[in-house]
């Protein structure tokens, strides 16, 4: 396989019983496979991400003090601005090349959730920033609602199964700025090998190459997706859930050739995350005797946790 399959939201969304099966049979197998599928006619227009490059982009070339000045203590990084190398993969001591902005859920009809909550941090001197920011954020997430719908049908659950859980989840969108690298980086990378954190990931396409996904037979390869797709791939949540029948694919994003060491490259993940209460709790229909559970019951919020104190973002 020299890249990853893509596959066409349209497929599922048609009427089209024959197109939806196919669909859901697609994707279902490119998440067994390699846990990476590059996925066309979502619903962000092309319209709303150029505005979204041309806000990030303006937000990251103001002063680093007034950068800073969005840097909240004591949420984890959850929400607004983390800086310079202060995130690290798990296992690894060295800080990734990145700083990165955080939105997160627009809690709707439940005050109980919105207390726990961070707050959205609004950039003062970027008006249109944050409402940019929130209708892709919208955009995103219903995406990534119909793709669980799909996965859902795969797996032999309700197509709705997933509905409840991600409703008012505790999803991020993370615009990421790599700045131009200036000296020789001592053991690292823009971002180390990892695998994420959460249900699915979805990418908008990335602007300049880097990131490279790990395959079954331990090679790296390329992860390009074309112009109107996105990438999307398995969370260790799912893959949790699934009793690793879905791939929690391990990707990274390498340094450039020394020529490119002078440009920046921006990409921005949409991380899908469920409510904290949900059971991640291994499903029965993935357990036999071939495949024995692999894991301890836990929710979604524990396990995000446990995460985040790896990462470095929170202390214990």
């Amino acid at each position: 396989m020299k890249n990853i399959p893509s596959v066409d939201l349209a497929d599922f969304l048609s009427g089209d019983s024959k197109r939806k099966a196919q669909f859901v049979s697609h994707i279902g197998k490119a998440y067994e496979d390699i846990g990476f599928v590059a996925l066309k006619n979502h619903f962000l227009s092309d319209q709303l991400v150029d505005q979204l490059y041309r806000e990030i982009k303006r937000f990251f070339d103001l002063p680093v003090e007034t950068k800073k000045s969005y840097e909240i203590e004591g949420i984890g990084g959850q929400r607004g601005y983390v800086s310079f190398g202060k995130e690290s993969a798990k296992g690894k001591k060295e800080g990734d090349l990145k700083e990165f902005w955080h939105f997160g859920q627009y809690v709707e009809d439940n005050e109980q959730l919105k207390a726990m909550y961070p707050d959205n941090v609004t950039v003062r001197e970027l008006p249109n920033f944050n409402t940019v920011g929130k209708e892709t954020y919208k955009m995103l997430e219903k995406t990534g609602i119909y793709v669980l719908r799909a996965l859902a049908l795969f797996l032999n659950l309700d197509e709705h199964y997933f509905d409840p859980y991600v409703k008012n989840g505790n999803s991020i969108l993370r615009p990421i700025h790599y700045p131009p690298i200036t000296s020789e980086p001592k053991n690292a990378v823009r971002a180390a090998a990892h695998g994420d954190i959460n249900l699915i990931t979805l990418l908008m396409g990335a602007q300049g190459k880097g990131l490279q996904v790990k395959n079954l037979k331990g090679e790296w390869l390329d992860a390009i997706a074309a112009p109107d797709e996105l990438i999307i791939n398995v969370g260790d949540m799912l893959s949790r859930l699934t009793n690793n029948r879905l791939k929690s694919t391990i990707h990274r994003v390498v340094n450039p050739p020394k020529e490119h060491w002078g440009t920046s490259r921006y990409s921005i993940p949409f991380f899908m995350h469920p409510i904290s209460d949900m059971p991640l709790n291994c499903l029965e229909n993935c357990i036999d005797d071939t495949h024995p559970k692999l894991y301890e019951d836990i929710t979604a919020g524990e396990f995000l946790t446990e995460r985040l104190i790896e990462l470095g973002l929170i202390k214990k």
